[in-house]
């Protein structure tokens, strides 16, 4: 089972980017699945969790009203959009396989002018 995220860059602040988690090796549409991100030296922090049938949100305080996560579970796959960023999102973002706990790779977002 893997997860491989995508769509990260240089963007300035005010922008928009849509991150994608693709999963392979589980059943994704059975799981809650979520976003993560982590800041240079800070500790990685949750952001974004939405439920299997994607019916159910939440998000970290600090990005509510400017994130949005989703998924096609056709598609195995999970989405981030994220409006209005600042430089303050300049991160690595990841999700992770729900059984083992894997890690993918992260795709790195960065906030700047």
């Amino acid at each position: 089972a893997q997860v491989v995220e995508s769509g990260g860059g240089l963007v300035q602040p005010g922008g928009s980017l849509r991150l994608s988690c693709v999963a392979s090796g589980f059943t994704f549409s059975t799981y809650v699945m979520n976003w993560y991100r982590q800041a240079p030296g800070k500790e990685r922090e949750l952001v974004a969790v939405i439920s299997s049938a994607g019916s159910s949100t939440n998000y970290a305080d600090s990005v509510k009203g400017r994130f949005t996560v989703s998924r096609d579970n056709a598609k195995n796959t999970m989405y981030l959009q994220m409006n209005n960023l600042r430089p303050e999102d300049t991160a690595m973002y990841y999700c992770r396989v729900p059984l083992s706990g894997d890690w993918g790779q992260g795709t790195q977002v960065t906030v700047s002018s």
